[in-house]
């Protein structure tokens, strides 16, 4: 069987490819390019890519920045605010950023023979995104099935771990030192500051939520 994984080449999606790695016969990863102030990600999927001797493809989208609506797309404005049409949300949010990246990767999927489309949504340990919940990826996959006439699935390993569960996947599949050492989670694109955890600024949320799980993690292991 072929997957394709939709890979930033951050925590989730590099747990992800080694899980995929470790159970598929054919693996690709898709990275998108958006605009997004943390462009670093984007290098590093492609570095993290060749370490597993995979395929990246990197697919370009400009809407995001013409629709200018999240903090991710604006290194002026504070990531740690509130969004500023939903304050219930992130700033960080990106307003149909997945049903997009999904829809796109469907596709693609269909273009390489893909039968599984792996992603590394999270509905516990997570920024609070509604899109990275099961409720609103099970009818997408549906939807596009039926509008395209395909069987694909998509397979969402880490829904419902935590973050340290996350880091104690990545220890069994054998790949905990490529998740530290090259994965890229920090929102402000922070890839020279090295901590226990990994690269970043230690201030974002997705930093302050990969240092919690990596704590978390750590004393798991030494009890």
């Amino acid at each position: 069987m072929k997957a394709l994984i939709v890979f930033s080449g951050g925590q989730d999606s590099t747990t992800c490819l080694g899980w995929a790695k470790n159970r598929f016969d054919s693996v690709e990863t898709l990275t998108f390019d958006y605009g997004q102030r943390h462009d670093i990600e984007i290098i590093q999927a492609k570095k993290i890519a060749s370490i597993f001797g995979v395929k990246n493809q990197i697919f370009n989208i400009n809407i995001f920045k013409e629709l200018q609506n999240s903090a991710l797309l604006d290194k002026t404005s504070d990531i740690n605010a509130p969004h500023k049409n939903k304050p219930n949300l992130p700033a960080s949010y990106v307003p149909n950023r997945n049903a997009m990246f999904f829809t796109i990767a469907h596709a693609y999927a269909q273009k390489i023979g893909a039968s599984k489309i792996i992603t590394g949504i999270n509905q516990t340990d997570y920024s609070g995104y509604p899109d990275c919940r099961e409720e609103f990826i099970k009818p997408l996959e549906l939807a596009l099935n039926i509008g395209s006439e395909s069987k694909i699935n998509f397979i969402y390993p880490l829904i419902h771990l935590t973050k340290a569960e996350t880091f104690k996947l990545a220890k069994n599949e054998g790949i905990l030192d490529i998740v530290i050492n090259e994965s890229h989670t920090c929102y402000n694109g922070d890839h020279q500051s090295f901590h226990s955890w990994g690269y970043g600024c230690g201030k974002c949320q997705a930093c302050k939520l990969r240092e919690h799980g990596w704590n978390k993690y750590k004393q798991s292991n030494s009890n």
